[in-house]
């Protein structure tokens, strides 16, 4: 579980704002980079038909892709 401690203060318009320390801040931030991983995932899992294709023919098309590209 995270632990943050957020400080809120007012801006000078009366709207509410929220202050980290940097440290949480950049914690929360890679725990939300790692949840967007994982939905990403869980995404491609669901649309997975099985179909695989060998690794140097993948290569191949990528290198045939980025060099029409240029």
């Amino acid at each position: 579980m995270l632990n943050i401690h957020p400080q809120y203060i007012k801006d000078t318009a009366g709207k509410n704002l929220v202050i980290l320390p940097q440290k949480e801040f950049d914690t929360l931030m890679e725990e939300l980079e790692d949840l967007e991983d994982v939905r990403l995932y869980d995404a491609a899992k669901k649309k997975d038909t099985g179909e695989r294709i060998p690794m140097n023919e993948a290569f191949r098309a990528i290198e045939a892709k980025r060099k029409n590209k240029k």
